[in-house]
């Protein structure tokens, strides 16, 4: 037997596994993922594009009862501005637009701008609101609008507290307002028109208003700049419209 020749054996299997080559299946799954996040932040953005579009256009219904009116009430467009006496950029609105919203549209009959109040700066916020909305009850939309001027042209720091009843009080008598100045005083300190104030301020929400000054043109919510420029253009295309 030692001649035989000994017998061959089998190769044994290798122990070492074949390298997965996972690159390519990384790269592919890294790829997917990448897509479906830019598929998900598209529909995104087309969403809240879509929202702001619905936004801009959409026609709110507002109560205009018992607002002062500068204008015809009858005319076509109705122009609203919720303002707080004590914001720098209302007071901007008041001294720049308003003027140039009344030679333009107001006295040709095209507009008519409403006031509604929405104070959120501060206390003295309330106070000249409340001012106001007593001026309107005894001396009508004329002395309110007077008195808006007389409030804005007035206007302190925002950061300060400035409306006392004595002060608001003085505004009226030194624009030569037709008053019972003593009963201006009371309704000021007793706050006699709370409600009409708050009023105002519950319309906000359902409005989407948030700050001030916010404008309506026939229920449609403007976002544009507050330069005369800009107003005036939109006013134009919503008097066309009629």
């Amino acid at each position: 037997m030692g001649n035989q020749a000994k017998a061959k054996q089998r190769p044994r299997p290798s122990t070492k596994q074949p390298v997965k080559k996972q690159s390519n299946k990384s790269l592919i799954v890294l790829t997917l993922a990448i897509v479906a996040v830019i598929v998900v932040i598209i529909l995104g953005i087309n969403h809240q594009s879509n929202q702001q579009a619905e936004l801009a256009n959409k026609v709110y219904d507002i109560d205009y009862t018992g607002l002062p009116v500068k204008g015809n009430a009858d005319a076509p467009v109705k122009i609203v501005e919720f303002g707080d006496y004590k914001c720098p950029v209302c007071q901007y609105f008041a001294q720049n637009v308003t003027p140039q919203l009344e030679k333009d549209f107001i006295d040709t009959g095209k507009a008519a701008l409403y006031f509604a109040n929405y104070t959120f700066i501060g206390p003295d916020s309330t106070t000249a609101a409340l001012a106001a909305e007593a001026v309107q009850q005894q001396g009508g939309d004329e002395a309110f609008w007077s008195y808006y001027k007389a409030i804005y042209d007035n206007q302190k720091d925002e950061k300060t507290n400035w409306a006392t009843s004595d002060y608001l009080v003085q505004l009226a008598k030194d624009a030569n307002l037709s008053l019972d100045f003593d009963k201006l005083k009371k309704d000021i300190d007793d706050k006699t028109y709370q409600s009409e104030v708050n009023k105002d301020n519950k319309s906000v929400g359902p409005l989407n208003v948030t700050g001030t000054p916010t404008l309506f043109i026939n229920g449609v919510q403007y976002a544009g700049n507050l330069d005369y420029a800009s107003i005036k253009a939109a006013i134009d295309e919503a008097v066309n419209k009629e």
